[in-house]
């Protein structure tokens, strides 16, 4: 029997996939039903910068026409999605939250993108971001925060979903979509998964096609799915990831069956716990959580083993030293001569008309970042800045796999703090760069890296715990997410006030 539109909305991949597989409610019944709480949410939250409800339900329908004949259902058949808005999509604006790309409009798709719709997924909309996927807040976008779902116990003050994913973290924590897509830098998965009290995936570097991605930093970012649990991240991995002859860093190895293999039983498994992560002065309450995470791992049989990364206090001024150096290189592009934004100034020659549409296009954070970049990578300043960042980057990595000689996987928090107030770290870039401490490492050395919600902070706030693998071990790290799920039995949601 057809549940209610809000039953529908409450359901996670995994059950919408199967409950329309059963027949036990429509693929369309499930967009309409989706497409609904979008429209009712979007004024409050801010999550999307396009809405493309017609979209959703064009795919539903084609589920649905399937099923009818007897068709085999792909790995995301009726399963509508919030695509964040670095994604290329045919005849849908794709904006990277930029003015420079405010009405840019691209002829192709993603690759990523269009694996999911291959696999039967639809498209709600386009998810907000951070400018060009570079913040922690959600703040930097020319279209307007997104407002977290989640507020402080006692307070009606606005919260950052984390960032730069902060429109897909949102969505997904708001039951206005069941899952999401983001990408993550050096934490843009993570981080606002860990905010808004969801799971979030960084898979190995290279895994999921950067073709149709709008770069930001071409030898960190990667694209992973953002979902309610740890089941639903393995299911939308599956259908994102593969190799692309599009894209000179993919992957060519096969996609394994993440999710058919899940297993929480972690006998014999070794957790690593990287001494220098527990830092002087930090937050009470993400201690904590880190303590009850390793008993849990400690539960599901794993063996607990103390490691060194000695160079995790070089991981951040390393990453803000690369990010923004290509960066620099990669957003030359914007220029107003091919496409996007074009400032012509009267009487302007070429110099004026690069210096106007780039002024008037890019936001505060991406100049900042533009002139960092384009700093480090200088004449005189290439060696002692970029050269050394890249010498720091390989001794990272060593230690990562150093410690993978002894552990299987790593336990870390996923964040220093819960979620902050908008407005209370935009006026200081150090503080908000400091947000990343945890997450940096393991983009900067490639590894797969997931966040799972573990509890709630002392105003009633989400925390998450990161897993940390080995290189293509994605394996790993969900089966030890889904033993931290199990034994976290973190069912807390926001409280509706949109």
């Amino acid at each position: 029997m057809p549940k209610t539109a809000s039953e529908l909305t409450d359901l996670g991949v995994a059950a919408i996939r199967e409950g329309v597989a059963k027949g036990e409610f429509t693929a369309v019944e499930v967009a309409g039903a989706f497409n609904a709480a979008v429209a009712a949410a979007q004024p409050a939250l801010n999550a999307f910068i396009t809405l493309t409800p017609e979209k959703a339900l064009e795919a539903a329908a084609a589920v649905d026409a399937d099923r009818a004949a007897g068709k085999p259902l792909g790995k995301m058949a009726g399963v509508p999605i919030g695509m964040k808005d670095l994604f290329a999509t045919t005849g849908t604006k794709t904006t990277a939250a930029s003015n420079i790309l405010g009405n840019f409009v691209p002829p192709y798709e993603s690759t990523v993108s269009q694996k999911l719709w291959d696999a039967g997924a639809g498209m709600l909309g386009k998810l907000n971001l951070d400018q060009f996927a570079m913040g922690s807040s959600n703040e930097t976008s020319a279209f307007g925060n997104v407002i977290s779902p989640w507020r402080r116990e006692g307070s009606e003050a606005q919260l950052a979903p984390g960032g730069s994913s902060g429109g897909s973290s949102a969505a997904v924590s708001a039951r206005i979509a069941p899952a999401a897509t983001g990408t993550d830098t050096g934490g843009s998965i993570r981080q606002p998964a860990a905010f808004t009290g969801i799971s979030g995936i960084k898979p190995t570097y290279g895994r999921c096609s950067r073709w149709g991605i709008v770069a930001f930093a071409s030898s960190l970012d990667q694209a992973g799915p953002m979902a309610r649990d740890v089941r639903d991240c393995a299911i939308m991995l599956e259908a994102m990831a593969g190799f692309d002859p599009k894209d000179s860093t993919s992957l060519d190895k096969p996609v394994p069956d993440w999710e058919a293999n899940l297993n929480a039983d972690l006998r014999g498994k070794k957790v690593g716990i990287p001494r220098e992560y527990r830092m002087d002065g930090m937050d009470a309450d993400v201690a904590r959580v880190w303590d009850e995470g390793i008993a849990w791992l400690k539960d599901a049989g794993a063996e607990i083993v103390d490691i060194n990364l000695a160079h995790t206090k070089y991981a951040l001024p390393a990453y803000y030293i690369i990010a923004p150096a290509e960066a620099s290189s990669n957003l030359a592009r914007y220029d107003g001569v091919r496409y996007g934004l074009r400032d012509l100034p009267q009487g302007a020659g070429l110099q004026d008309m690069y210096a106007a549409t780039r002024a008037a296009g890019f936001g505060p954070e991406v100049k900042r970042r533009i002139m960092i970049g384009t700093y480090v990578l200088s004449a005189g300043f290439y060696d002692a800045y970029y050269t050394q960042a890249q010498k720091v980057r390989t001794l990272i990595s060593r230690d990562f796999m150093d410690a993978f000689q002894t552990v299987d996987v790593i336990l870390a928090p996923t964040a220093p703090t819960a979620a902050f107030g908008l407005g209370e770290m935009v006026s200081d870039p150090l503080a908000m760069y400091l947000n990343d401490v945890f997450a940096v490492p393991a983009s900067l050395a490639g590894l797969p890296a997931m966040s799972v919600p573990a509890g709630l902070d002392r105003q009633g706030l989400p925390l998450g715990l990161q897993l940390i693998g080995r290189p293509f071990d994605e394996q790993g790290v969900l089966d030890a997410g889904l033993a931290i799920e199990a034994r976290a039995g973190f069912t807390a949601r926001p409280a509706k006030w949109w």
